[in-house]
């Protein structure tokens, strides 16, 4: 793609050069590029559509909707035809367009082709050439006034980026609340509380953690401290400063008995 994107550019844009003449390839006007391929899978046409996305560039579909028995009579006239069971398959196979589901595919034409004979298609084109004409011209001057956004929200990458930065949280608050514990136990050992308290103590604490942890990971606590960082702090580091007032408080009960 960087290669196409190169011989499409104008030779000051490609070499830096002044002086140089332009090609009449450079000057000509936008530069389309036609993949004429089958793409049947929706999955296939997507990755496209990404690289368009990737490089800022247009990105339009041509679908062809034919009935199968005009595609396997279309087929048996050709010099070197297909077997009719390939055909079949891609029939099954192929996916539509969904404008209604797909954002990505809006931009896509959707041209019907008759089922009738040769001879009555022969003329059926002659008066549809133009009106088709019109609508492909139309497609491509859409898809070119709207090139695709590079920085176009992909929902599905968002929400798993957001599953694993919870998680992860989650994961170092739970050795955050580990090391609180520790410390608040060694804590109150110095403070000579007595050993049937620590025990009492300590599955008090243990308590605390694992609400605290479960609260975190539903997203009921501190939601919105969750995933947010600054330079100064991570996000477990945020959330755990609240674990921490809790732990004191408890401890604060068996030392001040």
């Amino acid at each position: 793609m960087e290669r196409i994107i190169e011989c499409s550019s104008s030779p000051e844009e490609s070499h830096g050069g002044a002086g140089r003449s332009e090609t009449p390839a450079a000057t000509a006007g936008p530069l389309y590029l036609i993949l004429d391929d089958n793409f049947y899978y929706q999955s296939m046409r997507y990755e496209v559509y990404q690289l368009a996305r990737k490089y800022s560039l247009s990105f339009c579909q041509l679908f062809l909707e034919c009935p199968l028995e005009c595609c396997l009579q279309r087929n048996r006239l050709r010099s070197h035809p297909l077997p009719d069971q390939t055909i079949c398959l891609m029939a099954r196979k192929i996916e539509m367009p969904d404008l209604k589901k797909n954002a990505w595919e809006q931009n896509s034409l959707i041209l019907k082709s008759f089922d009738c004979s040769f001879e009555d298609e022969y003329v059926a084109g002659l008066v549809l050439g133009f009106s088709m004409s019109c609508q492909i011209i139309s497609l491509l001057a859409t898809a070119l006034e709207n090139p695709v956004k590079p920085n176009e929200e992909n929902l599905e990458q968002k929400e798993a980026d957001r599953a694993i930065c919870a998680a992860s949280t989650v994961h170092q608050a739970d050795g955050i609340c580990r090391r609180i514990i520790s410390q608040t136990m060694k804590d109150a050992k110095d403070k000579n509380i007595l050993p049937s308290e620590m025990k009492s103590l300590a599955e008090e604490l243990n308590k605390l953690k694992a609400e605290f942890l479960e609260d975190l990971r539903q997203g009921n606590n501190l939601k919105n401290q969750i995933c947010v960082q600054n330079q100064y702090s991570d996000p477990a580091t945020s959330v755990t400063s609240s674990f921490q007032h809790k732990a004191t408080n408890v401890v604060n009960k068996y030392i001040l008995k």
